[in-house]
């Protein structure tokens, strides 16, 4: 039991990395609404276009993202719905206990 144990808090804390950039979590909200290319990414998130790339790959790699061409265009879109949860979750509580303070 203590090894399932430690694989799920291993699990967990991969995720907290992965999530632990403001600009992750800005991404993971966008892509919450639908698919998006980088420039419609960009578009609300301020960022230089070689950072979010290097972000979204990072959350690619992970299997937190999925993507698919079209075009020239890359599409990027929620792969792990675990992972859209925890930020909603996260971000939404913050959000409650900044307005309570």
């Amino acid at each position: 039991m203590s090894d399932e144990i430690d694989e799920v808090f291993g699990r967990a804390a991969e995720l907290f990395a992965v999530l632990s950039t403001p600009i992750r979590l800005r991404i993971i909200s966008e892509l919450c609404h639908g698919e998006k290319n980088v420039g419609q990414l960009l578009a609300h998130i301020e960022a230089a276009q070689p950072n979010m790339s290097q972000h979204l790959n990072i959350m690619y790699r992970s299997g937190i993202l999925g993507k698919r061409r079209q075009g020239a265009q890359m599409f990027y879109r929620i792969a792990d719905e675990k992972a859209a949860m925890v930020c909603r979750a996260v971000c939404t509580q913050m959000t409650i206990d900044s307005a309570v303070n």
